[in-house]
């Protein structure tokens, strides 16, 4: 599990996962049913104060104190995009339903 104190989490809108981000700077990805981490997401340089999954749940958003949003591949773990420019904490993040 995580290092340190969770703050945020979310889950995919089949219920069947979880995603969660912490101080410890990585967003894990865990199977709701059996509480099985099974993946660990790692880019972000400070706390993860967001996670929401995209209406599908193919994708992955997260916010963090390092000041960026990051875009995820749900399903590879792969970082898609980082958005820049903030200049302060991401403190949350949504998807629009559309």
């Amino acid at each position: 599990g995580h290092r340190d104190v969770v703050q945020s989490v979310c889950f995919s809108s089949d219920g069947k996962y979880m995603a969660s981000g912490s101080a410890d700077g990585k967003v894990r990805l865990w199977d709701a049913e059996l509480g099985a981490c099974f993946m660990t997401l790692e880019g972000h340089s400070n706390i993860v104060w967001s996670v929401c999954f995209s209406p599908e749940g193919r994708r992955l958003a997260s916010g963090s104190a390092d000041d960026t949003v990051r875009l995820w591949d749900a399903e590879t773990g792969a970082c898609i995009r980082t958005l820049e420019g903030h200049r302060d904490v991401v403190q949350s993040v949504c998807f629009s339903s559309d």
